[in-house]
C-alpha cells in the first residue's frame, strides 16, 4: 500500500518524539533523524522492534512522555519473564476510546445497545477497552468481567443485554449452555464482538447459530492500545482498520521483506499518533494480508482492510519437517461433515519419531466416527501433507475456557 504524505509526516513527528525521551527506540534509531524519512522507502530501511525489546524495557524504560503524563499502565499477556508494560496518556486513552467507538459503529452498535463485557479486566486491556468504546458511544455497558457463567446468563436474560463481547472460546460456552437451558428465546442478543483468539468458521457457524446473532472479529493487541484497531463489517470482507492512527505493512516473516498487498505475511504496525509507547515497524507476529483497495467493501467504508488473522507465526509447529498452523486444521474441518469446530493437537515422541492425534468432537454415532475419522486422515495427509491419528470424542468433552483455548500441546521438548 503506497503511505500517505500525511502517514510520513505523523511518522516523522514520531520518530522525533521518541529520540527527544532517549528511550529504546532512540537507540535503536541512533543513526536516522527524522529529517532523513522523506519517502517511503525510506522509511521500509528502518529496523523493526520486537515484543522481547519491549520487555527489556520493562518497567517503563518505553515510555516517551514524562511520568506525570501517564495515566494509566497496561501489561501485555505472557508466562515467561518480564512483561511489557505499555504506559498511556490521557491523549491516548481518548484516542483508544475513539478507535474502539468506531469498532461499534461499523458493526452496526448504536447507543440504544446494551453492551455485555465479558472479557478481563485490569492490567490486560481488553475488558476496558469494550468499555471505553461503549461509553463513547453512548451505549450501556454492563462490565461483567471474566466467569460466572449462571450470573452472565442471569444479566443477560434481566438486562437484555443486546451485544456479547467475549472471546469465541467463552462465546461457545456460553452458547452451548443457553442452548443446553433451552433459554434462547429469552435472551434478547443481537450482535456478538469476538476477539482475543483466532477462531475457525464452524465455530463461529455454532456461536452465531446457537445465540442467534450476527458476528463480528475485533482485532487489537496491547502494545497497539488493545482491541479495537481493527473489525469487520456486516459483509465480512476483511476487517477494517483506522489508517488515521496506524500504519500496516506486510512482511515477508523469514526475509523482513515488504510484500505487496493482497500477499499473506506478517502485519507489523507503526503507530501515527500515540504518545505514551510509540511503536515504529512493531512485528505483531500475526499472519494476515492486507486486501487491495481495488476491492471496494460493498459497505462503502473508506478505512482500507485486512483479512482475518489465519494464526501465528509462533503458533506453528514443525512435525516431521512439515510446518503446521492451527488455522490449517480449521480450514479442513470446515468441509467435513460431522466434524464439530472444536479440536486440540497432541504431539509427542515415539520410538524415534513425531507423533501427532487430532482429537476432535462430533455428534456422529460410534458406528459412523470411524469414517469421519479416515474422511479427516485423508484430508489433512493431502493438504498439509502430515499424518495424523484422529480421535472422534463426543461433544463437550474437550475442555472450555472463559479466556483462550489451548489448542496444541506439544510434549516433544
Amino acid at each position: 500500500m503506497k503511505m500517505k504524505q500525511e502517514t510520513l509526516d505523523q511518522i516523522k513527528i514520531q520518530i522525533g518524539r521518541v529520540k527527544k525521551a532517549g528511550n529504546f527506540y532512540a537507540e535503536r534509531l541512533r543513526d536516522f533523524e527524522p529529517e532523513d524519512i522523506l519517502t517511503q522507502e525510506d522509511f521500509e530501511k528502518l529496523p523493526f522492534s520486537e515484543k522481547d525489546d519491549l520487555r527489556n524495557c520493562y518497567p517503563l524504560g518505553l515510555a516517551a512522555v514524562p511520568e506525570e503524563e501517564i495515566v494509566r499502565i497496561h501489561s501485555s499477556s505472557g508466562t515467561t519473564g518480564d512483561p511489557c508494560i505499555i504506559p498511556y496518556t490521557q491523549h491516548d486513552v481518548d484516542d483508544w476510546a475513539e478507535l474502539f467507538r468506531r469498532c461499534y459503529e461499523i458493526a452496526g452498535i448504536t447507543n440504544t445497545d446494551r453492551i455485555q463485557i465479558t472479557p478481563g479486566y485490569g492490567l490486560w486491556t481488553a475488558g476496558i477497552g469494550f468499555q471505553l468504546g461503549a461509553e463513547r458511544l453512548g451505549a450501556m455497558a454492563v462490565p461483567m468481567g471474566p466467569g460466572n457463567t449462571d450470573k452472565q446468563i442471569k444479566f443477560m436474560q434481566d438486562m437484555k443485554t443486546t451485544v456479547l463481547c467475549a472471546t469465541s472460546s467463552y462465546a461457545l460456552l456460553l452458547a452451548e449452555e443457553i442452548d443446553k437451558r433451552g433459554i434462547k428465546d429469552s435472551v434478547h442478543l443481537r450482535k456478538g464482538v469476538i476477539g482475543s483468539e483466532r477462531w475457525g468458521p464452524k465455530m463461529r457457524a455454532r456461536i452465531a447459530d446457537e445465540l442467534g446473532v450476527e458476528l463480528y472479529d475485533i482485532y487489537g493487541l496491547t502494545e497497539v492500545y488493545g482491541p479495537g484497531i481493527a473489525i469487520n463489517c456486516e459483509h465480512n470482507t476483511g476487517m477494517h482498520y483506522f489508517d488515521d492512527f496506524l500504519y500496516f505493512e506486510i512482511i515477508d516473516p523469514k526475509t523482513g521483506k515488504v510484500l505487496p498487498d493482497g500477499e499473506l505475511g506478517e502485519l507489523v504496525i507503526t503507530t501515527l499518533r500515540k504518545e505514551g509507547a510509540p511503536l515504529i515497524r512493531y512485528r505483531t507476529h500475526d499472519l494476515t494480508r492486507i486486501i487491495p483497495d481495488d476491492e471496494p467493501c460493498p459497505c462503502g467504508c473508506s478505512y482500507p482492510r485486512i483479512d482475518v488473522i489465519l494464526g501465528r507465526t509462533d503458533d506453528m509447529v514443525k512435525v516431521k519437517g512439515v510446518n503446521i498452523f492451527p488455522g490449517q486444521i480449521e480450514d479442513v474441518l470446515k468441509d467435513v461433515d460431522g466434524a464439530s469446530s472444536e479440536y486440540q493437537i497432541f504431539i509427542d515422541h515415539e520410538n524415534g519419531k513425531d507423533k501427532i492425534t487430532l482429537f476432535v468432537e462430533t455428534a456422529l454415532t460410534e458406528k459412523h466416527r470411524y469414517n469421519l475419522e479416515i474422511e479427516l486422515h485423508n484430508k489433512i495427509k493431502s493438504v498439509i501433507n502430515v499424518g495424523m491419528i484422529i480421535k472422534a470424542v463426543d461433544i463437550g468433552d474437550l475442555p472450555r475456557s472463559e479466556k483462550k483455548t489451548t489448542r496444541v500441546f506439544d510434549y516433544r521438548y
